[in-house]
């Protein structure tokens, strides 16, 4: 199609090219035809002025002949024609200084009279000008008060309205800081209550050895109290009891906390047979360190099969919690075994006995706590930023108001000197004061 298009062009300039050459050559032929009727004229235009010359010649002589007669009779009549002329110069000069002076006292007199109708009028047309501009002027100033008046009242009503969002959200944000804090005085009382329990339990507990003389009873016994710590400190949301991770091994808890930490697992089932052997005062000091030898390999094996059966990457956080459901147990390990508290640090498992598992339960609380706080401060900050951006679009409207009034003001300002001058104008036509200068108008 393109090609077609651009054949069809070609052609077309190509026989507009022809169409050129040919009017080119007939306007040349043309013209050289021209040029020859052009030189047969000017060859007879030759002659023609070679015969006006000859006859020119011989008229100018018999000019020559005549010019000297000519001359004395012009000289005659012209002497003649200016005595006339003199004699009747004199008698119209005469009559015209009569008339003039007839016609400059009418002038006069004509002149005097249409001043005074002028004035008359102009005085007239004045006082009915000012009356009229004095009426406009009031108009609009009744109309300025007016819109002024108005436009304050709307101004009024909208600082109240946002006044009044402006004090509501506040209301509702410390409403909801009011809410926030007896909840917090909540959980303290529960937190003392819970404590208290924690304190009766174990004041009612007679004998742990007893009571945890086989594997069931003891990790049974862990349990409970472990849930009942948790219970009385997290939400039920917040964590979650015999939880099973993806590698199908089923944790005693896990407590599911934000990041950073992320999702810790809890270990109930401590290992206190050997510890009950070694509260037995009747064996030998042989016995003793089998005994404490036993139970250094028992917390040891407890300790890396919590490392490698509830620390997973990505699903986990980078360490678990071994809970010690005695506090003497735990200060024994604390006081005579520093190595397993050093061997559980390095496998990344926390050692911790009812009172430390209740300090780490408050931090847990506290962190969801805070974490529920960041949330509610950023809607708070996102209210915050629309009444930033409310009061930014009330500052331009009070802007673009404070120039309007501004507008107004000045221009009535310039109707008053309009006014001022024109009233002055009127008292100087009223006094006569005409000056012969040209007047130059003020544009003020």
């Amino acid at each position: 199609m393109n090609t077609e298009i651009l054949l069809i062009i070609s052609s077309v300039l190509t026989l507009l090219s022809c169409l050129l050459i040919v009017y080119l050559l007939s306007k040349n032929f043309t013209q050289q035809r021209h040029f020859a009727t052009l030189e047969m004229q000017l060859d007879s235009t030759q002659q023609q002025q070679q015969k006006f010359q000859e006859d020119l010649a011989r008229q100018f002589t018999v000019l020559q002949q005549h010019s000297q007669q000519t001359k004395d009779m012009l000289l005659q009549q012209l002497n003649d024609h200016q005595s006339k002329q003199q004699a009747a110069n004199h008698h119209l000069q005469e009559d015209l200084s009569e008339k003039f002076s007839l016609h400059r006292q009418r002038f006069d007199e004509h002149q005097i009279n249409n001043l005074k109708t002028l004035q008359e009028s102009l005085q007239l047309g004045l006082t009915n000008s000012r009356q009229q501009l004095t009426e406009a002027l009031q108009n609009n100033t009744q109309h300025i008060n007016a819109q002024i008046e108005k436009l304050t009242k709307t101004v009024a009503e909208h600082l109240k309205e946002i006044s009044g969002q402006v004090e509501k959200r506040l209301a509702d944000g410390f409403e909801k800081t009011t809410a926030t804090f007896a909840d917090i005085v909540k959980r303290l009382a529960l937190i003392d209550q819970a404590q208290k329990k924690i304190t009766e339990l174990s004041n009612n507990v007679v004998s742990l050895q007893e009571i945890l003389s086989d594997k069931r009873s003891r990790g049974a016994f862990g349990e409970v109290q472990l849930a009942s710590l948790i219970r009385n400190m997290l939400p039920e949301k917040h964590f979650e009891l015999q939880y099973t991770l993806s590698n199908a091994k089923r944790v005693d808890c896990m407590l599911f906390l934000p990041a950073p930490t992320g999702n810790v697992a809890v270990d109930a089932k401590f290992p206190l047979e050997t510890y009950r052997k070694l509260t037995n005062a009747d064996i030998s000091a042989h016995e003793q360190q089998q005994l404490e030898q036993q139970f250094r390999i028992d917390i040891k094996t407890h300790i890396q099969h919590i490392a490698s059966k509830y620390i997973i990457p990505g699903e986990t956080a980078d360490g678990a919690v071994m809970f010690i459901p005695a506090e003497a147990i735990f200060a024994e390990i604390h006081s005579h075994f520093p190595e397993l508290v050093e061997h559980a640090q390095q496998k990344r498992v926390w050692l911790v006995s009812p009172t430390t598992m209740m300090a780490i339960l408050t931090t847990a609380r506290a962190v969801l706590k805070d974490e529920a706080t960041r949330q509610q401060v950023h809607i708070i900050q996102q209210h915050l930023g629309y009444l930033a951006k409310d009061f930014e679009r009330f500052q331009k409207r009070m802007d673009n108001l404070a120039r309007h009034i501004s507008q107004a003001n000045s221009d009535v300002e310039e109707v008053h000197t309009s006014a001022r001058k024109i009233s002055s104008r009127f008292a100087k036509i009223e006094q006569v004061e005409i000056e012969s200068a040209p007047l130059v108008e003020d544009q003020s």
